[in-house]
């Protein structure tokens, strides 16, 4: 049975926090963007720079990532990869980048994800912005902006359910 960690009202508190620190921590928005991870890093990246907006008067530029063929997984799945879009329609040469994911786990999808953002350009700063950190990491890679730490047992499941609507989300844990 799913227990639910964070709903809807809990996910947008730690949206608008983590917008605040971003904007603080760069002192702005100038050169900033953020990149979000299909598929749910790309619906947060949008709520983050709709929340960055709302506080600088500004708008950010985003960009979605498809880290698909970059994972060290890919030849051990029997299951044909599922590739979605990648698009960033701006340069990230001399800028700061925000990778936006959902959870971050062991690393390794943020360690393709550096590896497929390169392939655009070079930014002079890369940070990370994660909505759930359950620990359990297998690389040297930590978040720069968390919604929420929530300690977890390695074979268990975090459930992101983000609606481009915004009218059903939540954060589920499935233990075995």
């Amino acid at each position: 049975m799913p227990k639910e960690l964070l709903d809807n009202n809990d996910i947008k508190r730690a949206i608008t926090r983590m917008a605040h620190e971003i904007v603080e921590k760069n002192k702005g928005i100038e050169n900033l963007c953020l990149v979000g991870i299909q598929k749910g890093g790309v619906i947060l990246a949008r709520r983050l720079a709709a929340q960055i907006e709302s506080i600088e008067g500004m708008s950010i530029e985003i960009g979605a990532l498809d880290i698909t063929f970059y994972r060290d997984d890919l030849n051990t799945k029997d299951e044909q990869p599922f590739v979605k879009e990648t698009d960033i329609q701006f340069s990230i040469n001399g800028k700061t980048v925000v990778i936006v994911d959902d959870v971050l786990f062991t690393g390794r999808s943020i360690r393709a994800a550096l590896d497929a953002l390169l392939d655009f350009g070079r930014a002079d700063n890369i940070q990370l912005a994660v909505l759930i950190d359950r620990g359990h990491r297998e690389l040297p890679i930590r978040p720069d902006y968390v919604g929420k730490n929530i300690p977890t047992a390695f074979d268990d499941r975090i459930d992101v359910i983000l609606q481009e609507d915004d009218t059903d989300n939540r954060v589920t844990l499935v233990s075995d």
